[in-house]
């Protein structure tokens, strides 16, 4: 994992109120670090699978993804909204997210890698609260490195 975030992947206080505001500065930042070829037709993706199944798992946190021929190397933008936000018609409070960025060509074996190591983790609930705890972005890299 620790090759897939970088710390300008790493924003510790989203500022997004809703879901789709919180997407759209993932996206921001990994157009910024030169990941994206084309960050709308990235977008599109992602909001496609969102409209096939919700990405919350539970725990607070999710996983949106996206696999697109607008991406040029797989990568991972990692968000914290402290105090949450509505993720699916659930209402469950989502505070951790990750969007995952996966090249069309890569998507099946890559894709699926990257979901099993962060589910794997994000089990742990020692980490997760870890996770909410960081400070600075070298400590989630630290962190996330372990995945």
């Amino acid at each position: 994992m620790a090759q897939l975030i970088t710390d300008d992947l790493i924003d510790l206080e989203l500022s997004g109120r809703v879901k789709e505001e919180i997407l759209d500065e993932m996206i921001h930042m990994l157009d910024r670090s030169g990941v994206l070829i084309d960050a709308s037709r990235f977008r599109n993706a992602v909001m496609e699978r969102e409209t096939q199944g919700h990405t919350g798992i539970g725990f607070g946190i999710a996983i949106p993804h996206g696999k697109s021929d607008a991406v040029k190397t797989p990568r991972v933008a990692f968000g914290v909204k402290k105090e949450g936000v509505i993720w699916d018609p659930s209402g469950e409070r989502v505070q951790l997210v990750f969007l995952i960025a996966v090249p069309e060509k890569q998507a099946g074996n890559e894709h699926l890698q990257i979901l099993r190591l962060l589910a794997q983790k994000l089990i742990d609930e020692q980490f997760r609260n870890a996770l909410l705890k960081v400070a600075t972005k070298e400590e989630a890299r630290q962190l996330l490195a372990a995945v």
